[in-house]
């Protein structure tokens, strides 16, 4: 399959936006799906119409990599947006995908937590660059990396809010507690507006005990904000990184394509429910 096609399958109506709606994939645990899901709700968001762009905020550049982008193609990439020496603009790379573009992270990116420490308004650098230049998208998408350094700060003072993809297993429940601490101070020191869009459940396998007891303790707690869409294991989603395609591009058919499409459609919804983004 060498192109997407628009596959929502009822009416998703979203009135256009002033400025992009701009949500952070974090969670400060590693391996729970934070690239996973960036890439396959970006590319199903952009198949139901919208106009997307990722920021791969993560120093190990995977969600660029998941998308066919050559390491030796980001030139200007998201590190020299953060120091100023591009604009968002300027290092938007096109993808496969219609409607859909990427700001590539660069191995010059490992460094920036210690070189935005002397910058003058260190923790606002990718709020601003994305105020200046994110023009003409509905959703920006911001792969964070999992750490809460700088670099996941300024994403979540970025933000408009945070989606958190959760592993069905007991640690990260226990990382999940210490983000929505984070989030709260975050709220209080820098973005009064911050807040949880909404948690999914990744790498779900319903025949496993633990998976079924998490999942029940997350609903509990955290009530309509977990999405009903869960993303189980599936084999075609692994695999399809190592051809830089989402899952979409790569089998659209398997249940974890078919997972993400459901997904896009019910994050529409909720958001045919906020109010319309004030412009900038």
């Amino acid at each position: 399959m060498s192109d997407i096609v628009d596959i929502s399958r009822e009416p998703i109506v979203v009135s256009p936006a002033a400025r992009p709606r701009t949500i952070a994939i974090a969670n400060q645990k590693g391996g729970v799906g934070k690239t996973t899901t960036a890439i396959n709700l970006a590319t199903a968001l952009a198949a139901c119409g919208q106009r997307v762009l990722i920021i791969d905020l993560d120093p190990q550049g995977n969600a660029s990599t998941g998308f066919g982008i050559e390491r030796n193609g980001r030139q200007n990439d998201v590190y020299a947006t953060l120091i100023g020496e591009s604009s968002i603009a300027g290092a938007a790379v096109g993808t496969p995908v219609p409607r859909l573009d990427v700001v590539p992270a660069s191995s010059d990116l490992a460094g920036a937590e210690l070189e935005l420490i002397d910058i003058e308004r260190r923790e606002y650098r990718l709020r601003d660059a994305l105020e200046e230049g994110a023009v003409g998208y509905d959703y920006v998408l911001i792969d964070c990396p999992p750490a809460l350094g700088l670099l996941t700060l300024n994403a979540l003072v970025a933000a408009d809010a945070v989606l958190v993809p959760l592993q069905c297993e007991f640690f990260a429940l226990e990382g999940l507690s210490h983000l929505v601490k984070s989030i709260e101070r975050i709220r209080k020191a820098f973005n009064a507006d911050l807040e949880i869009l909404g948690v999914v459940l990744t790498m779900y396998d319903s025949r496993n005990n633990l998976c079924r007891s998490v999942e029940r303790d997350v609903r509990d707690y955290f009530g309509d904000k977990v999405y009903r869409t869960v993303i189980p294991r599936n084999v075609r989603v692994s695999e399809a990184p190592s051809f830089g395609k989402p899952v979409l591009l790569y089998d659209m058919n398997c249940v974890g394509a078919q997972a993400y499409i459901r997904l896009a459609g019910e994050v529409l919804r909720r958001e045919q429910r906020l109010p319309a983004p004030e412009a900038a």
